[in-house]
This record gives structure tokens, C-alpha cells and sequence, in this order.
């Protein structure tokens, strides 16, 4: 992979990571999407053979530690989602939108029960139904989010 492929994967991880951590209106909060989660779901269906699960797990570290979680507790759900992406990946990319749109929301329910579970292994209070609003949000708006990491990864020829 070209120098170049690399620092455009990695600044589409950044900008998704700012998008996790930027204050907002506490009702916008609530709708953010799962940025870091759909951009290695992205590039785990784009480029199945230079993003892995060990990627994932390094996101996950990232967005622990820039959420002040519980350290793992990201990276086991970013892990788990990238492993089941890379399983999946030559089926997910024959879907339309709306199906792949399914896709990403049971992925990334899934990656929200992960990080549910750990919460309540070190009993943290169960959230209220709006902590499920982020992954019907990433779902929505997967296919313009696709489409939009389909020009940028085109625009700079990552491969």
C-alpha cells in the first residue's frame, strides 16, 4: 500500500474520531452516528486486505482512550465488528444501499450491545432507549456516508 493510501485511510479515522468527540447540543448528541465505526466498516469492505481486525482494535484503543472509557472496551467492539466486516465484506459490497444500510445497523448494534455489556460488567447504569438512536443515525446515513468515502477514496486512488 502506497504511502500516500495509508495517511488517507488514517486521516478518514481522524476526522471520524473528531466527529465522535466534538461537543454538541445534548439532542444532537444523542443522534450522533457511529463515525469510527462506519469508516472501518468502509474500508473493512473496501480494502478487506489492508484493514483487519488488529485496525480495529487500534481505532478502538484510540476512541477509549479519547472517550475516557474503560480501556478495551472500544477496542473489543471495533475488533469484533472488523472481524465480522472482513467475514462478510464479498457479500456486504454486492448489496444496494438499503440492504447494506441493514448491515451497518446490526453491525453496529452490535458494536453498541459490546459496549453495553462491558458497562454493565462494571456496573454502570443501564442507558435509556435514546442510547439506540446512534445506530439507527449510522444506518440512515450510510448510503450518502458510502457514497462519500467511495469519492474520497477514488479522488486520492487508495488501493
Amino acid at each position: 500500500m502506497r504511502t500516500s493510501s495509508v495517511v488517507v485511510i488514517l486521516l478518514t479515522f481522524v476526522a471520524a474520531l473528531a466527529i465522535a468527540i466534538v461537543p454538541l447540543p445534548d439532542w444532537a448528541a444523542k443522534l450522533r452516528p457511529e463515525a469510527v465505526t462506519m469508516v472501518l466498516i468502509y474500508w473493512c469492505l473496501a480494502l478487506p486486505e489492508r484493514i483487519g481486525v488488529g485496525f480495529g482494535w487500534l481505532a478502538g484503543l484510540v476512541v477509549d482512550v479519547a472517550k475516557g472509557a474503560l480501556l478495551g472496551q472500544y477496542a473489543l467492539a471495533l475488533a469484533t465488528v472488523a472481524w465480522l466486516g472482513l467475514k462478510l465484506h464479498q457479500r456486504i459490497r454486492v448489496f444496494p444501499p438499503w440492504q447494506q444500510a441493514l448491515s451497518v445497523l446490526i453491525l453496529v448494534g452490535l458494536s453498541q450491545i459490546i459496549i453495553l455489556w462491558v458497562k454493565g460488567i462494571i456496573g454502570q447504569s443501564p442507558q435509556s432507549w435514546t442510547y439506540w438512536l446512534p445506530t439507527l443515525s449510522s444506518a440512515l446515513l450510510w448510503p450518502w456516508f458510502f457514497q462519500l468515502m467511495r469519492g474520497v477514496r477514488y479522488f486520492y486512488k487508495v488501493n
